[in-house]
């Protein structure tokens, strides 16, 4: 009996596909959502990978990231560089590891099984999972003050309704209301996702680009904002910003460094994967933050303040059309970037975790109760709470995983696995009771390494600026704080290769047959 099956004449060379009778289907660790998609439904293009980028990238967190460097004191330029150069960085890892989908078929927690075991996957796979679910509570927060805000200015009274946990109660109403459509989205699959972000992108690119015309056209040019000098300068002050902002840029798409074969499995081949987020991310991403300073700029030149939060400039206007097209574009963006980002995932992850148990639809399910109960509202309280602390510690976790993957993946095995063996007790992937040693100790260096020197900052006033001390978890691993999500990749990806080194798989193959 054999593996794999020939790919048709129609599919790229070198895509792999099991055969109908190689797949183990009745194996506790496989399911319908995890097994390899078929050659024949792998069709996403490049532009379904570009829509997909812009999808995600064109939201509220997105173009407010550069207001919190300027909060931090960088001009608008400086803001903007980091921006671009986080997103040309963090494309590589994308890449890297986002090759499995088109030649296998496979998502993130079954690519993890070749490094952490087909049991010990479930451990960088829970804490994606984590991460993402705390992202979904994050986005649909944002979403829901977005209708809010807008509904408010339509029908007028909603922020006098009586409070509940300090909020209006017409606020938590616009929650849950935008919770339930989301997950009523994503509870029809990849597929009718897929169609989604097809249409969102150019519509919610429209929608910025109006945006931006008709402050323009108000302020008549814009403002001074982007004459103020930056209040670090080029010295020392802006190099101990930069780092960790940069860090924390590369920390806001690190998440899809690690599952973006969720997405990538489902394409027609490399070419499409390749252009198609080479294209979509970084030069959206870049242009989303010049897009979000020249509307600031011009927020400031007509209001006399800088207005960054979309949502809020958009409610400055009284023309009621104007506002239902900026509700409808900030309901359609928030919507495109969570499904997308923060649902597919977990989803993955948590059926991994019990396969015969959770499925698709039901660790989307679990992913939006979750992601309710971290109470997203205090994550994003503070610039620096925002940056440093939540983006930047996720980042340098999310780092360290990356590391080992990239390593398994691209030196150990040379992009050749045994697919069948992803999925069954007993293969090459299965080492000690279904885990790697190997990679769980590179995991911990890694991720000591990252996020052990995490400390908190002092505000004007001398007060902390966040939860860990001033000196640091571990004073002596400060310096690397900075630079988590590298210093993370990095020595997983050396520790693992070291502890990796003569290492050969059972019957000393790794390949597809």
């Amino acid at each position: 009996m054999t593996d794999t099956a020939p790919p048709p004449s129609s599919i790229p060379a070198g895509a792999v596909e099991l055969s109908a009778d190689a797949y183990p289907a009745g194996s506790r660790y496989a399911n319908d959502d995890l097994r390899p998609v078929p050659l024949a439904e792998r069709r996403w293009t490049t532009y379904n990978f570009v829509a997909l980028w812009i999808g995600m990238a064109h939201c509220i967190p997105s173009w407010t990231l550069a207001s919190g460097l300027v909060a931090l004191g960088m001009d608008w330029k400086q803001a903007v560089l980091t921006i671009a150069l986080a997103n040309v960085i963090v494309l590589l890892p994308m890449l890297l590891t986002g090759h499995a989908g088109p030649k296998y078929g496979i998502p993130f927690p079954v690519l993890a099984r070749a490094s952490f075991g087909v049991r010990g996957a479930n451990l960088p796979a829970l804490v994606r999972a984590a991460v993402a679910c705390c992202w979904f509570g994050i986005q649909t927060w944002i979403g829901g003050q977005g209708i809010f805000v807008l509904l408010g200015k339509i029908f007028g009274g909603w922020a006098d309704a009586g409070k509940v946990g300090g909020y209006p109660w017409t606020l938590w109403l616009c929650f849950v209301i935008f919770w339930v459509l989301e997950l009523a989205i994503i509870y029809r699959g990849m597929e009718t996702l897929r169609r989604f972000e097809n249409w969102a992108a150019p519509f919610v690119l429209v929608g910025a680009l109006v945006l931006l015309v008709w402050i323009a056209n108000k302020a008549g040019g814009f403002g001074p904002l982007l004459d103020e000098p930056s209040k670090l300068g080029w010295g020392s002050d802006f190099w101990k910003v930069f780092f960790p902002g940069l860090m924390g840029m590369i920390g806001f798409w690190s998440t899809l460094s690690l599952n973006i074969p969720d997405f990538t499995r489902f394409g027609k081949g490399q070419r499409a994967q390749v252009w198609g987020q080479t294209l979509g991310l970084p030069t959206t991403m870049t242009l989303f933050a010049l897009l979000s300073v020249l509307v600031t700029s011009g927020s400031q030149e007509v209001y006399g303040a800088a207005i960054w939060d979309p949502v809020e400039l958009a409610g400055k206007t009284d023309n009621v059309f104007g506002l239902l097209f900026a509700l409808i574009t900030v309901f359609v963006a928030t919507l495109s970037v969570n499904i997308a980002a923060n649902v597919v995932s977990p989803a993955y992850d948590l059926a991994n975790l019990a396969p015969k148990l959770i499925n698709f639809r039901t660790g989307a399910i679990i992913t939006g109760v979750v992601g309710v109960i971290v109470m997203p509202w205090k994550l994003i309280s503070s610039p620096e709470l925002y940056i440093f602390t939540w983006l930047g510690v996720v980042g340098g976790l999310l780092g360290t995983v990356a590391g080992i993957l990239i390593a398994d993946y691209w030196i150990v095995r040379r992009t050749e696995l045994h697919l069948a063996d992803l999925y069954v007790a007993g293969g090459r992937y299965w080492y000690s009771g279904g885990w790697n040693w190997r990679a769980v100790a590179a995991f911990v260096v890694g991720g000591l390494l990252a996020v052990g020197g995490s400390y908190s900052t002092l505000d004007a006033d001398g007060n902390k600026a966040g939860p860990f001390p001033v000196d640091g978890l571990i004073p002596f691993l400060k310096p690397l704080a900075d630079y988590g999500w590298a210093v993370g990749l990095g020595s997983s990806f050396v520790v693992y290769l070291a502890l990796m080194a003569g290492r050969r798989d059972p019957e000393g193959a790794t390949g597809t047959a």
